[in-house]
């Protein structure tokens, strides 16, 4: 039997739709993103990657890169005690907060309190942190600023050492980045310190020992033992930031950084993160295989201020990124 010319064409039509799609990534929601080469720092892809919104529980890298200096400094160790305060065990019962359930009159070393920031998301334990490298949280505050312009992370505003939204729930009022600068940040902390030792690790018991039964950790970035070589680095969400995570994998002599912003749930932003790592390493950057670098140069005293932030950022974008696998 012939076909109309017209079932013809709607044939054709959809046979080329179809092998377009197969090399195509499935369009993504999410507000912003970018990878990054961790060796060179050139950007792969890049899409609305100044765009300011909230990092939630991804600022925890920031703490970690502030609490990183002072123990190169000397002045603490991994081991320096850390005596829980009802301050701290507080936060864990602010609404939405995740935590370890720290009570006051525990006392912890201090990587007992990183594995709780990097694999719980322990904002209580956040706080326990940025008490004893400062000595107060608005002194650690300014600590991470001050990391943050070292940084270059001119787009960069930090309010807490966790990522909780302020009690007034506006996004203005709280923690503020953007993809790019948590790339900088990201490349920083892969490049010159050890974090992958503690945002690598799937599980883990807090408080072995000490409590009974220890508290049971799972690492919420779900990328971790499915997607190959990835090894960090840091999940948020907050309503106000959508699901956010700046992610690495290392395989070969490549490395690459991808950050991914306010996305609407968990599950397009693991698709989406993991297409772009796997676009990271199909990309060639100019500079070579990953070797130490030097931390990105301070910002000029002059730099921009951030520019500020709509309540509620841009629309999410749904973008064909390039041909890919998976």
């Amino acid at each position: 039997m012939m076909l109309k010319p017209t079932t013809t064409l709607f044939l054709a039509l959809a046979c080329c739709a179809a092998s377009f799609g197969a090399n195509r990534f499935t369009p993504a929601a999410y507000r912003s993103a970018i990878v990054m080469d961790a060796a060179s720092g050139e950007v792969l892809f890049s899409d609305h990657a100044d765009l300011m919104s909230p990092p939630a529980s991804m600022t925890k890298l920031m703490t970690f890169a502030v609490l990183d200096d002072r123990i190169k400094s000397g002045a603490l160790s991994l081991q320096t005690p850390v005596t829980v305060t009802a301050a701290d065990a507080r936060v864990a019962m602010m609404r939405d907060s995740t935590s370890v359930w720290l009570k006051a009159g525990e006392v912890f070393p201090i990587e007992e309190l990183i594995y709780a920031m990097m694999i719980q998301s322990a904002n209580d334990a956040a706080v326990a942190v940025a008490r004893t490298v400062a000595g107060s949280v608005p002194a650690f505050v300014e600590l991470m600023n001050a990391k943050a312009r070292e940084l270059g992370m001119t787009h960069s505003v930090f309010k807490t050492p966790n990522g909780l939204p302020p009690p007034d729930r506006r996004i203005s009022d709280g923690d503020l980045t953007t993809p790019r600068d948590f790339a900088l940040l990201s490349r920083y902390l892969v490049l010159h310190t050890d974090i992958l030792k503690y945002t690598s690790v799937k599980n883990r018991n807090f408080a072995f020992g000490k409590r009974f039964p220890p508290t049971q950790m799972t690492n919420h970035n779900h990328l971790l033992g499915k997607i190959a070589g990835v090894d960090g680095l840091k999940t948020g969400f907050t309503n106000g930031a959508g699901f956010c995570l700046a992610a690495t994998a290392h395989r070969g002599d490549r490395r690459v950084i991808v950050v991914m912003m306010d996305s609407p749930d968990s599950k397009s932003r693991d698709l989406k993160v993991s297409q772009l790592i796997e676009f990271g390493f199909t990309a060639h950057p100019i500079g070579g295989p990953l070797s130490p670098a030097p931390a990105p140069a301070p910002a000029s005293a002059s730099a921009p201020s951030p520019a500020p932030v709509a309540a509620g950022g841009g629309p999410r974008i749904e973008f064909a990124l390039p041909a890919g696998t998976r």
